[in-house]
């Protein structure tokens, strides 16, 4: 059994071998993400800002502000 287990990895570890050598020969073409990941990426940072900027200064709305002790409780109507 170990002859066939130690012939078993042999194989393997040479197909490994093979792979890594076809790989290392092959000129790299760009991608896609290549060639436009970077502006992709900052025109999604741009937008996100532009966008959270607009909120946070023109919309008006009272960030985290307790209404404990500004209203005070109305008389009973009965």
């Amino acid at each position: 059994m170990f002859p066939l287990a130690r012939a078993a990895q042999s194989l393997v570890a040479r197909g490994i071998q093979h792979t890594a050598v076809r790989q290392a020969h092959r000129k790299h073409e760009p991608t896609f993400h290549d060639k436009f990941g970077t502006m992709i990426l900052l025109g999604g940072v741009t937008m996100f800002s532009a966008v959270w900027g607009y909120v946070l200064t023109q919309v008006n709305i009272e960030w985290g502000f307790s209404p404990v002790g500004r209203i005070t409780p109305s008389e009973w109507r009965e």
